[in-house]
């Protein structure tokens, strides 16, 4: 049960939170401060950054819940997390750093034209807002549940405080906010993961071992690959598709990705970049091992129960935390939420502006340049939170296609940074067909479930160099080269 005095923590987190952010931010003079932190922002931080980004309520909640119901076979999928960083940091940061880049998309504009750069910014704005605006109505759930408010006022919260800071820190603010934000999540899962082995099971880890490994919930590697080829590519947790699928999966959302590449670029040089990049992922191995070590703690404390996998851990942090310990649990859930959305806002206004916008309407004044960037923040602030109460009230079917919305694109737009990297005879009308038929083929595969979901952005990365390769030869030969 939630008490006054975990009220008090809530507000005293939110409050601190907006302040943090506002005055670490400092005083931006022009976009690139806002943008990217006048690239000043350590390594180490973005590092953090990167990972508070990248973890939503979602992950909060659904990750114990998937290891209660399963076992520990996702892990696989984040140690290709970790091999899709190094293939970032090698071979992607080195174009984005040689170039002074100020977004993702800007390498495909120099490398295609405007309209590879304009196509790839608007993709990423659609698919961002709905599927980010799916996360921060997920928030609501849980925290509907443990306050006992409204949806929409549990996301007008979320998004107002997120909104204060984002606006008024730029990307710096946000950035040391998520350093804050991580700690605070993750201290709430291990909080959570302490009170299971000391308090709740009466011989600790043994009690776990004990429950959960007769049912094999303890098992990592899955070298079942299954009977027929059909059979293997439906199976998202052996070991080839969840290494190969969660290298893909990274390759595409940390290397392609506004969201993430905003962050690597406010770092000072390639070589600090690259740091944080991988250091993201060995910290989100570790990460992903403590929330699904919670969920299989869950298992030894409630056995089998008859109700949704994601509704295990808000149920224990309700019934059995203590207060003020699910005060900070709930502060947690808040942490993971705004530091996705933090992302999200900034990512979504700088690639409209500096994608979209600038290029099309030249602004010789700083400030008036840093007035609208703030009004792009603003935007897409109050587009989110639409995205959210729109979702709000969507049969489930609808929340659960829309959290895949990236699988949709992210293999056609990986592609397409591919197909610059690998074929300089492409040119951009070849990269914009591949791209496109990326994403019609995604759609397909997605509504037919033709495949497991580890496999979607390979099947799509692989479309679009097909098309793409096979188009600029096409133009090759018909211009008489051989």
């Amino acid at each position: 049960m939630v008490h006054s005095v975990d009220y008090v923590i809530i507000v005293l987190f939110l409050i601190g939170t907006a302040a943090l952010g506002m005055f670490s931010g400092g005083k931006q003079k022009n976009i690139q401060d806002y943008f990217l932190g006048a690239k000043s922002v350590p390594w180490w931080a973005v590092c953090f950054s990167i990972v508070a980004a990248e973890t939503s309520t979602l992950t909060f909640i659904s990750i114990p819940g998937l290891a209660y119901l399963t076992n520990l076979n996702f892990l696989q999928v984040t140690f290709g997390y970790l091999l899709g960083r190094i293939i970032i940091a090698v071979f992607l940061l080195p174009k984005y750093f040689e170039g002074n880049l100020e977004t993702a998309y800007a390498y495909l504009g120099n490398r295609f034209g405007a309209k590879t750069r304009s196509f790839s910014s608007v993709v990423f704005l659609f698919t961002r807002t709905a599927a980010d605006g799916v996360r921060l109505f997920a928030t609501a759930i849980p925290l509907k549940l443990m306050l006992g408010i409204s949806y929409p006022l549990a996301i007008v919260i979320v998004a107002l405080v997120t909104l204060i800071y984002t606006s008024t820190g730029g990307l710096k603010g946000v950035i040391w906010v998520d350093v804050l934000l991580m700690f605070i999540y993750l201290g709430g899962a291990i909080l959570a993961g302490i009170f299971l082995l000391t308090t709740y099971l009466p011989h600790g880890w043994e009690s776990v071992v004990q429950a959960a490994a007769p049912a094999h919930k303890l098992q990592v590697f899955n070298f079942n690959f299954g009977n027929s080829i059909a059979e293997f590519f439906k199976q998202p947790y052996n070991a080839i598709s969840g290494i190969l699928g969660g290298t893909f999966l990274s390759m595409a959302s940390h290397g392609t990705d506004q969201l993430i590449v905003q962050r690597l670029l406010s770092t000072k040089d390639l070589k600090s970049g690259q740091k944080a990049i991988i250091g993201s992922g060995v910290i989100v191995i570790f990460q992903f091992v403590i929330f699904m070590l919670v969920g299989v703690a869950l298992y030894a404390f409630f056995g089998k129960l008859n109700i949704k996998s994601d509704e295990i851990f808000p149920k224990f942090i309700i019934e059995n935390l203590p207060s003020p310990f699910s005060g900070i649990i709930i502060a947690g859930l808040f942490a993971a939420a705004m530091s996705t959305l933090a992302g999200s806002i900034s990512s979504l206004s700088s690639s409209s502006m500096i994608d979209l916008y600038r290029p099309h309407k030249k602004i010789s004044d700083p400030k008036k340049e840093l007035r609208v960037s703030r009004f792009f923040t603003l935007f897409w602030a109050t587009m989110l939170v639409a995205a959210a109460l729109f979702f709000m009230n969507s049969p489930e079917t609808v929340v659960e296609l829309a959290l895949s919305i990236a699988s949709f694109t992210y293999g056609g737009l990986l592609g397409t940074f591919l197909l610059g990297l690998t074929n300089k005879k492409a040119t951009q009308e070849d990269a914009l067909a591949g791209f496109t038929a990326g994403i019609f083929v995604m759609i397909t595969v997605i509504a037919l479930h033709m495949v497991a979901w580890t496999w979607y952005t390979i099947v799509g990365v692989l479309t679009t160099l097909a098309v793409g390769g096979f188009l600029s030869k096409l133009n090759r030969n018909d211009n008489g080269i051989t």
